[in-house]
């Protein structure tokens, strides 16, 4: 399992453009991809529940990779979210 945190910077947070492209990224990996802020985590596969979260602009959020792919994974999303959000 591999974890990190990554604070939001775009100013919109994680709204329906970016959740949909973030979640297109994690479908790519079998491993299992998790998007958690505060005591709220959602699988981020999931658009909708990407977007239920409330993501916002200054937020904190920690990403957790568990499977086989786990590191490659990791830097998919890690790289996904330093370009986008």
């Amino acid at each position: 399992m591999i974890s990190f945190t990554y604070t939001i910077k775009d100013k919109l947070g994680i709204h329906a453009r970016p959740a949909g492209m973030l979640a297109k990224v994690a479908k790519e990996y079998e491993s299992k991809i998790y998007i958690e802020k505060n005591e709220k985590k959602a699988d981020a596969t999931k658009l909708i529940a990407l977007m239920g979260m409330g993501i916002k602009q200054g937020d904190l959020i920690t990403v957790t990779a568990d499977g086989l792919d786990e590191y490659e994974a990791s830097e998919a999303i890690k790289g996904f979210l330093k370009e986008n959000l």
